[in-house]
């Protein structure tokens, strides 16, 4: 089976009466995945889930794109984005630093509460870089710290509360679902043995939040003509939607975080699928973690040179020190963009310095698309602008 939850009140029998201590009724919601044919879970509301008040336009931040062409590999450098002392949220100030038609990946620095907020378009996986945060959600509360990835299904209702000292999210924002890879899963769900995480490693809410309150609005971010196919509206509901008393099933969103994932090795260097950690349409995601590396007696610890062929690596840089790049000017808030078509690797300083290392301390965040990756408007203003003459130490003017 599925990893099933239960939190707070729910009756015997879906589907069946389940009435307030008035004698009232209470709402039941399904909320699934792929027109009932997926996961769910039953969400039982105090008031009508569906009853809206008024809805506005909801002008979303830049979410235009431009080619990455000429072809070139790039360096972006995110903590140019923010000042220190920022006053954004974390849902309206997203900056987008690269997309395509699959997913997008956006940056912000936030220390102010964010709205309500839902998105329509797909699920969402935020890594907290820095900082902490409460996620107040329709099905109760998540507490995001350092290292967390906080997985989001598409429609959830949420908001975002940064901690003392603001929250530093990396946003991957799918048009599709995002869940942990098929060959971590037994057929009917579970984690099979040589999954590097489990059940145990997921934290979900443990109670509902009941939230009372009229006249709530929520961001809506769903399907139009805007850019990417994406606009955004402001939809004002009559009854406060934090108003779930229990719900039950196995679609929730939880936290994961990334010291909890046991780094698969070998002898000879291991290629990135063993870093997986999730996936999408088109698309996965993985991480490099602090690690024993390659002990083989004439292993070369860090990666051989390799073309992705059938896609763009998106490498962001977000602890440690990583090996494979020393020289580049690469360091902590990095992105590195290695687009299909350009045969990529180590700097050649690298090779031999990693010769006889025993440990990588190195935490990184990558995600692998399987179309091509356009420049966002954060991502065009954060390129360095060399750093694809690194390998060769020059270039032709």
């Amino acid at each position: 089976m599925a990893f099933y939850r239960q939190v707070g009140q729910v009756p015997p029998k879906r589907h069946t009466q389940f009435r307030k201590p008035d004698g009232g009724l209470y709402y039941e919601e399904l909320m699934g995945e792929e027109g009932f044919s997926s996961d769910s879970s039953l969400l039982y509301h105090a008031g009508v889930p569906s009853a809206i008040v008024d809805s506005q336009v909801w002008e979303l931040p830049d979410l235009s794109t431009v080619p990455n062409h000429p072809l070139t590999p790039r360096h972006l450098k995110l903590h140019d984005l923010f000042a220190e002392t920022s006053k954004s949220n974390a849902v309206e100030d997203r900056r987008l630093v690269l997309g395509n038609g699959d997913v997008r990946i956006s940056y912000v620095v936030a220390e102010q509460p964010s709205p309500y907020y839902r998105n329509a378009i797909g699920d969402e996986c935020v890594y907290v870089e820095k900082g902490s945060a409460t996620v107040e959600t329709v099905f109760g509360v998540l507490n995001a710290v350092e290292g967390d990835y906080v997985i989001i299904p598409r429609a959830t209702t949420h908001r975002w509360l940064p901690g003392e000292g603001g929250v530093h999210a990396y946003c991957i924002e799918a048009n599709s679902h995002i869940a942990p890879p098929k060959r971590y899963l037994s057929r009917y769900g579970q984690f099979l043995e040589h999954s590097p995480y489990c059940e145990r490693d997921l934290h979900s809410a443990s109670e509902p939040l009941v939230v009372e309150g009229n006249d709530v609005e929520v961001l809506v971010k769903h399907r139009g003509n805007g850019p990417g196919g994406i606009v955004g509206s402001r939809m004002v509901y009559a009854t406060h939607p934090f108003d779930v008393v229990g719900w039950d099933g196995c679609l929730y969103p939880y936290t994961f975080n990334v010291s909890d994932y046991e780094p698969i090795t070998g002898r000879i260097h291991q290629p990135p699928p063993v870093h997986q950690v999730f996936e999408g349409y088109n698309f996965v995601v993985c991480n490099f973690v602090p690690r024993k590396v390659d002990y083989h007696p004439l292993s070369v610890p860090v990666p051989y040179y390799h073309s992705n062929v059938d896609s763009d690596e998106v490498m962001f840089y977000c602890g440690g020190d990583y090996e494979a790049r020393k020289g580049s000017g690469i360091g902590l808030g990095s992105i590195s963009l290695h687009p299909g078509g350009y045969a990529h690797g180590p700097q050649p300083s690298a090779i031999e310095a990693s010769l006889g290392a025993e440990r990588f301390e190195e935490l990184a965040v990558m995600v692998d698309t399987f179309r091509p990756l356009e420049l966002g408007e954060a991502g065009t203003a954060v390129d360095d602008g060399v750093y694809a003459w690194t390998w060769a130490g020059r270039r032709n003017t």
